[in-house]
C-alpha cells in the first residue's frame, strides 16, 4: 500500500485556495459555461468552448488560445459531480490527468482542493515546472471572477 501511495503522490499536483464565497458560488463558477470560460487557465489565456457538459460521462472540448497567439486544444470527460461538492474529469487529451476538484465550507468562504493525477511519472515530470504556477494562475483567476474583479 506505501508503494502505491508513494507513486501517487510522486505524480500528482495538489492547489488548494480559501475563497470569501459561499460554496455554491465557487461550485457554480465551474458548472456554467459562461462563468468557467472567463476564468479557466493561466493568466493571458482565454477559452473557446466547442462542447460543454456537466454531468457523468459529458464531454468538454475547448481550445485554449495562448497569450502568444497559439493554440492548445483539449479534450475531456467528466467522470462524476456530486452537487456543491466534487467534480471529477478525466482530461483524455495530452497530458494526461485526472482532475479532482474538492470544495468545503469553511467559516464564512470555501475551500477548493484542485488535484491533477496524472497518467505517469514520465507526464508528470513533462508538465510539472509549468503546471504548478499555471494552477496557481487559474484558482488566482477564479478568485478575481468570484471577487466581482476583471479576469485577465
Amino acid at each position: 500500500m506505501t508503494d502505491l501511495y508513494e507513486e501517487i503522490v510522486a505524480r500528482e499536483i495538489v492547489t488548494t485556495r480559501v475563497y470569501d464565497a459561499l460554496r455554491i458560488e465557487v461550485f457554480t463558477a465551474w458548472t456554467t459555461e459562461q462563468r468557467l470560460k472567463v476564468w479557466w487557465g493561466p493568466r493571458g489565456f482565454t477559452n473557446t468552448f466547442a462542447e460543454f457538459g456537466i454531468k457523468p460521462g459529458a464531454a468538454w472540448k475547448y481550445t485554449m488560445h495562448g497569450p502568444d497567439g497559439k493554440d492548445y486544444p483539449n479534450e475531456a470527460k467528466v467522470i462524476d459531480v456530486v452537487d456543491g461538492d466534487r467534480i471529477v474529469i478525466d482530461h483524455v487529451s495530452m497530458p494526461r490527468f485526472r482532475l479532482t476538484a474538492l470544495f468545503e465550507d469553511v467559516g464564512d468562504g470555501t475551500k477548493l482542493t484542485f488535484r491533477q493525477l496524472f497518467e505517469t511519472n514520465a507526464v508528470y515530470s513533462a508538465v510539472r515546472q509549468f503546471a504548478v504556477p499555471g494552477n496557481e494562475d487559474n484558482l488566482d483567476r477564479l478568485g478575481e471572477l468570484l471577487a466581482g474583479a476583471a479576469v485577465r
